[in-house]
């Protein structure tokens, strides 16, 4: 057993060695120092070549500006037209929907309230407890502003084009400065198009998943009581959620030394600017106060790529356990 038990210590040890350097390679050969700008939409064709097949975000001036909601959605101007209409709204006591809390994955309180009295709280013409974003996917722009639709395209024609399909959700986001999306991934080629203020990306290769930590959390979710303090309900009867604990800007290295060895991209998506974001790629975002933003959801092809991806997650699961 002795013997067995170190030529599988040597074995573990070859493959961390092995998905080190895998990422580092894939850093050098594939990938710039920092995310390029380009001054325009490149055609479908080029842009499939060039970012989409390789992988490879990238940050696009000029690519929206015949959109009326550029001049047009000012917060004076969405109170006009959404009225008292009814919206989902996540509130959290720290900013954080969707994250790791107190040993839990807790999703947000989901709150229906009339648009106008969240931006009261965005604008602080009035205080509230928690933190509120409006953040809702699954195509909360075309399910619940419809109103706006016309102010912003339907799809991005060049992606549609370049993807031989129309994206599954069209998103909107505003919210208050303190509202941050914890590092996660997605399964979705992602066009993110901030119509005023900024976001704040941080990026992830999928390369560096050996460094990136999972584990697993009992569900919950945020509730407020009748004195306006928040509470976490469990999901008792819900299966554990994989998801990252690790803070990117405060990592704990003493409990996660391995993500000494990820190397991120940091970036400004400012108003006006698109940011393309491939698929898989791990992203933490934080935002200036009231940024308002719309987004574009297209399903990844399940190729070669992904099942490239779904070994390294495999072997990086393997070598987290021992």
């Amino acid at each position: 057993m002795a013997a067995a038990g170190g030529a599988e210590g040597e074995a573990l040890r070859a493959v961390r060695k092995c998905l080190a350097r895998f990422a580092a390679e894939t850093r050098e050969l594939c990938l710039a120092e920092s995310v390029p700008y380009l001054d325009g939409l490149p055609p479908p064709l080029e842009f499939y070549q060039e970012w989409v097949c390789p992988n490879k975000p990238c940050i696009i001036r000029n690519a929206f500006d015949h959109w009326p909601a550029l001049t047009k959605w000012t917060l004076t101007y969405l109170r006009e037209v959404m009225s008292s209409k009814l919206v989902s709204v996540a509130v959290t006591p720290n900013g954080y929907a969707d994250a790791v809390y107190q040993d839990r994955f807790v999703l947000p309180e989901e709150r229906r309230m009339p648009f106008s009295a969240f931006l009261d709280i965005v604008e602080k013409k009035v205080t509230s407890p928690g933190v509120f974003y409006v953040q809702k996917q699954c195509s909360n722009l075309t399910e619940e502003f419809p109103e706006l639709m016309g102010d912003v395209e339907p799809d991005i024609p060049c992606m549609t084009k370049a993807l031989g399909k129309k994206p599954d959700a069209v998103n909107f986001w505003l919210g208050e400065s303190a509202a941050v999306t914890s590092l996660h991934k997605d399964h979705y080629e992602n066009v993110y198009c901030v119509i005023s203020g900024e976001k704040h990306f941080l990026l992830h290769p999928p390369s560096d998943r050996p460094f990136i930590p999972y584990e697993l959390y009992p569900p919950a979710t945020f509730h407020i009581s009748e004195d306006g303090s928040f509470e976490i309900v469990d999901e008792d009867s819900a299966e554990k959620v994989p998801w990252i604990p690790l803070d990117p800007l405060n990592p704990d290295l003493e409990r996660y030394p391995d993500y000494v060895q990820a190397k991120p991209l940091k970036c400004t998506v400012k108003a006006g600017e698109m940011l393309y974001l491939p698929s898989l790629w791990f992203h933490h975002v934080q935002q200036s106060h009231g940024c308002i933003a719309v987004n574009y959801w297209y399903d990844m092809d399940y190729d070669l790529k992904y099942s490239y991806y779904q070994l390294l997650d495999s072997l990086s699961k393997v070598v987290a356990l021992k």
